[in-house]
């Protein structure tokens, strides 16, 4: 029993090394990225480092026999020569035959017979296994192969390289990793030739170009944001009859996820499904993302909520992410419902999601929800800052509850609270739509006080403020801002300005700045095209009120 244990003991401090052996760590690795997770992943370590290990003792044990044979031979010998020497006597020498054997000879090694002829197709197919894990050296680069080398490495992305890679093929004759060794030296030096030469490369037949060579070029692609390149390589690929493996449609999830391309990521990640591949959490971010920045935040809960049931844990991140999205389009529903998600999975508000919270309730045009979840922000200990401010003001402004707002602000004032621009913005906003163009003077004031550049929002409510009450000569100068910011315009700050040229009696303007708003690709609403025929019925006049 003793000795039982000891040999146990030894057999598993061997596993121990063998399981941090570099071939199965690799093994392990590739298994990962294929989808293989928790106990089965285990178990195909273990089982790959008992192979190793077995492996391993069948070549000592070679080695062993083959040492103790070579010893007995060197006894063989020494006993003989000390015969000859005592005897002193010379025998003519005789030719000794050992007696014809019957049957094969049968070489039985641990319990394997390898006598049988089957194990000479095996030893084949070890030498050629052999010659892809540990290939050949690359053949060294001389002479005029190396000028030509040069040459390709100091050309332009523009130049036409295929002379050049056809006279460098012709004078090295490489294999495969003589062109994988060029490629790698060239990636460190040119990464834009690199890339050229790469894809000129998938045509060379001396390459022996495999599914891998197309899915590393289309993730290195990828990475670079180089989506044109990368659909060409895919391109490419489908038309020699390479259907994209696992790794290619991950790394398209990935980038079409990055450019906003949702159609795309859509594409590859029910590629990927079709394959038979579970997502994991990278995948799992990319595609919520794509639909988040494409304003779908409900197709993105969906995919969250398919992660829960896989008993993936979403990360703090998605969670803000489908939080603001739900935010931003106003859906109070959905916004309540990511929160209550997040605590019960064990995060603790924040100030970014209760203002974000606020934010959304603001949008529906809700205060008292708005107001319910600033002080609910408050109680659990967050201050709020100026931005949650200025989206509880934006709140009250929807209603036009300026009593409130005031009050609200006086009481964060006396507790410490210093308003910003978001805070200003909003009141400057709320305060020009009333016509007091004094106060909202006022606190433009204060914002350039506080060293602060207005943001276009408050450009475009000082314009508003101005056309509407009839103060011609601040409007046109207000104008101006804005068309020297045109570009930063969206479609709803063109209805605005529009509106309030033609309230203001500047048709000709509104007219000229509708033109600007075509230019930009938007497209008027039903209730602008009607204010601009109407305007066009009427009297045309000049700048100014009429």
């Amino acid at each position: 029993m003793v000795l039982e244990d000891m040999k146990k003991e030894v057999k598993k401090e061997k596993m121990k090394g063998f399981l941090q052996e570099e071939e199965v760590k690799e093994m392990c690795r590739f298994a990962g990225e294929v989808g293989i997770r928790g106990d089965m992943l285990r178990e195909l370590r273990f089982k790959w480092a008992r192979e190793k290990m077995e492996e391993t003792e069948f070549y000592q044990s070679l080695e062993r026999l083959r040492e103790e044979d070579r010893k007995s031979q060197e006894e063989g010998e020494a006993a003989e020569g000390m015969q000859a020497e005592t005897t002193g006597e010379e025998e003519k020498s005789k030719v000794v035959s050992l007696p014809k054997r019957r049957g094969k000879i049968r070489y039985n090694i641990y319990g394997l017979d390898l006598s049988d002829s089957k194990w000479v197709d095996v030893a084949d197919k070890i030498h050629e296994a052999e010659e892809i894990i540990w290939p050949q050296e690359p053949k060294p680069i001389t002479g005029k192969c190396k000028l030509v080398t040069e040459r390709i490495i100091q050309s332009n992305v523009a130049d036409d390289l295929s002379p050049l890679l056809a006279e460098w093929v012709e004078l090295l004759q490489p294999s495969k990793i003589d062109w994988l060794n060029f490629l790698d030296g060239l990636r460190k030096q040119n990464t834009g030739l690199y890339f050229k030469v790469a894809e000129l490369v998938l045509n060379e037949k001396s390459f022996q170009t495999n599914i891998r060579d197309y899915s590393m070029l289309i993730d290195a692609h990828a990475k670079q944001n180089h989506l044109e390149d990368a659909e060409r390589i895919l391109k490419k690929m489908n038309e020699n009859g390479i259907q994209p493996d696992i790794l290619t449609a991950t790394s398209l999830v990935h980038m079409y996820s990055k450019v906003g391309n949702l159609d795309g990521a859509k594409e590859a990640f029910e590629s990927l499904r079709s394959q038979g591949f579970k997502p994991d959490i990278k995948v799992y971010n990319s595609m919520i993302m794509a639909y988040v920045n494409a304003g779908q935040p409900k197709l993105a809960e969906s995919l969250m909520r398919e992660m829960e049931a896989r008993d993936i844990r979403p990360t703090k991140e998605i969670f803000m992410a489908l939080l603001q999205s739900f935010s931003q389009s106003g859906d109070v529903v959905g916004a309540g419902r990511i929160a209550n998600i997040m605590q019960f999975a064990g995060f603790q508000p924040t100030l970014e999601s209760c203002t974000l919270l606020v934010e959304a309730y603001a949008k529906a045009g809700d205060p008292d929800q708005a107001r319910s979840n600033f002080d609910y922000m408050m109680k659990v200990g967050h201050r709020p800052d100026d931005r949650c401010t200025a989206s509880m003001l934006a709140a009250y402004e929807k209603k036009n509850l300026l009593d409130k707002a005031l009050n609200l602000l006086m009481q964060l004032e006396k507790d410490g609270f210093e308003p910003g621009v978001a805070t200003y913005s909003v009141l400057i906003d709320w305060l020009g739509k009333l016509q007091l163009v004094g106060e909202a003077e006022q606190l433009l004031g204060k914002i350039a006080e506080q060293g602060e550049t207005p943001p276009l929002k408050v450009h475009v409510s000082l314009f508003e403020m101005y056309a509407k009450a009839g103060v011609e000569k601040k409007a046109l100068q207000a104008l101006g801002v804005l068309e020297a910011k045109k570009e930063q315009l969206g479609s709803g700050e063109f209805e605005r300005i529009i509106n309030a040229l033609i309230d203001g009696g500047f048709k000709q303007e509104a007219h000229r700045i509708h033109g600007l708003m075509e230019a930009r690709g938007f497209v008027a609403s039903y209730s602008l095209n009607l204010a601009l025929a109407a305007s066009r019925l009427k009297r045309s006049g000049t700048r100014g009120p009429q």
